[in-house]
């Protein structure tokens, strides 16, 4: 069974940082996407940032310039830096990874950015 592990939500001001990481489980094979992304109450996953088997990275509007998707091959996680957070970024962090047979995602990590 492949397990995606998140940490590192929590409570930041506006302004601040936080850095999110998500350790996958090594038998899931053949990753081609790894991502984030957040879900407010009520509505649906968006997707926050991607990052390719080849290292390509997309990012959502919202969050351009303020977030980096980063992965360590060596490790097997994707770690989101997010900087210069706002209020509007408070929500529910998931973590997503898709090979060629499905798409997995993590157990979700809270984030609130609020003074």
């Amino acid at each position: 069974q492949a397990q995606l592990v998140e940490s590192g939500g929590g409570l930041v001001q506006p302004g601040g940082s936080l850095r999110l990481s998500c350790a996958v489980s090594r038998n899931l094979r053949g990753i081609r996407v790894m991502g984030w992304y957040r879900q407010y109450p009520g509505k649906q996953r968006e997707l926050v940032a991607y990052i390719t088997v080849g290292g390509s990275t997309g990012y959502g509007d919202s969050v351009k310039g303020r977030f980096t998707i980063s992965r360590d091959i060596r490790k097997n996680t994707v770690d989101l830096h997010m900087n210069t957070l706002e209020p509007e970024d408070t929500a529910v962090y998931y973590c997503n990874v898709r090979n060629f047979v499905a798409e997995y995602w993590g157990q979700g990590t809270q984030v609130t950015v609020s003074s």
